[in-house]
């Protein structure tokens, strides 16, 4: 049987496998590599997260073959008043448009001759007329968020009636462009179950499955009973969910929380960590910028908090972390799109007052909140191991090349 090859095409070099974004395209491309496909990697290095070049070219040297080309993403004022008045598809959209990296992809579509092409993000569907012009290779959309209700969701949060007015009409743009990609796919994959069943009513799309994040499972390390019982979060802030969230957990959550426990401590961590955050100074919260490894961050704590109040797709973080055998405290955003159940796998929560009762929860129950932590990394381990998420995506791939013959 030919070796079957795959282009997978991303709006970032997914490393360092610091954030969920990176993680996720980081896990489909090795998982492709494993499963005998010769893989390309045509990635952005985009100014928003530069790579220098003598660290690009240590990367992915396992794979067929990796390319990138610098992209000048970064928002520009003029840009977006410019595309809001005049413009029809979203700003983010133009952003990743660049004649430089259309220009590599068609050679590499020439050279390489792909069986398959995955697109890692929606705003990447710009170069689909190239892509349907140089390739007969079926088409494949991973879903990591429905990007229109993040920004919906933000809009509905703030305050300011400007930022409202431009979050509501860029809310409308980009549910028009994802809708409109959509359709231009053999396959589309879906993060969660939500998110596919969404899809396929705005777009009548028959051809979404979910395809959930999956991790490699770790053996339970050997700090495991031995945590520091307090609290963490880790995550990409900047990120503008994170942020929002973050801002509004310290902002009216804490209080309470060192209120009623004041010897609990939190410490949060994450890359282009905002100058705000650093600048805090609030007792029993550790602001710790971009931590050097991950694991060693939270090894030594038990609670892992994510006070999300928008965003799509699914926190790889909370997986992480209930495969470590972590406490998990969220609201019902955060643990969008895992299949989880309150009190059985995670603590939910909604209002500041809320995350008290969840903690003080976890100190006066300690052997249940072990057994809550236990029930949720056997959950992981069922529905969301690596090998087994994979070889559901081969098939349903397989099945599309199946058709085209």
């Amino acid at each position: 049987m030919q070796e079957r090859k795959i282009l997978i095409l991303t709006n970032r070099v997914p490393y360092p496998l610091k954030d969920g974004g990176n993680m996720a395209m980081d896990a489909m491309i090795q998982g492709y590599h494993e499963a005998g496909w010769k893989v390309y990697l045509l990635a952005m290095n985009t100014s928003r997260h530069h790579i220098a070049h003598v660290a690009l070219e240590r990367l992915f040297t396992n794979l067929h073959g990796f390319s990138w080309v610098d992209v000048d993403n970064k928002l520009k004022l003029m840009d977006i008043l410019k595309n809001y008045f005049f413009g029809k598809e979203p700003e983010h959209a133009k952003r990743f448009y660049n004649e430089d990296y259309r220009a590599r992809l068609k050679e590499v579509l020439q050279s390489f001759k792909p069986d398959v092409i995955q697109v890692e993000s929606v705003y990447l569907s710009t170069y689909m007329p190239d892509i349907k012009k140089n390739s007969d290779a079926a088409t494949v959309l991973r879903l990591h968020n429905v990007e229109y209700q993040i920004w919906k969701g933000l809009g509905k949060k703030t305050k300011n009636h400007l930022k409202r007015i431009y979050f509501d009409n860029l809310t409308k743009r980009v549910r028009d462009f994802e809708r409109a990609a959509w359709k231009q796919y053999d396959l589309l994959l879906a993060i969660t179950e939500k998110d596919a069943s969404l899809v396929a009513r705005l777009a009548d799309a028959t051809n979404v499955v979910v395809a959930p994040f999956s991790i490699e499972i770790p053996e339970m390390p050997e700090s495991s009973g031995r945590e520091r019982w307090v609290g963490y979060h880790i995550g990409a802030m900047d990120w503008i969910a994170n942020q929002s969230g973050m801002k509004w957990f310290l902002k009216h959550a804490w209080p309470y929380i060192h209120k009623s426990i004041p010897k609990f401590e939190f410490y949060f961590a994450g890359r282009n960590m905002p100058e705000e955050f650093k600048k805090m100074h609030l007792k029993g919260v550790y602001c710790l910028d971009e931590v050097p490894s991950a694991e060693e961050f939270i090894a030594d704590k038990k609670i892992l908090i994510v006070p999300l109040l928008t965003g799509g797709g699914i926190r790889v973080k909370i997986l992480e972390a209930m495969a470590a055998g972590k406490i998990v405290i969220t609201t019902s955003t955060g643990i969008k799109g895992i299949e989880a159940a309150p009190g059985m796998h995670y603590l939910k929560v909604h209002k500041p007052d809320d995350f008290v009762r969840a903690i003080k929860w976890c100190f006066d129950n300690r052997d249940a909140a072990e057994k809550m932590a236990e029930n949720a990394r056997n959950m992981v381990i069922e529905k969301y191991e690596k090998k087994k998420v994979m070889k559901s995506v081969l098939a349903e791939v397989a099945a599309v090349l199946a058709k085209r013959r």
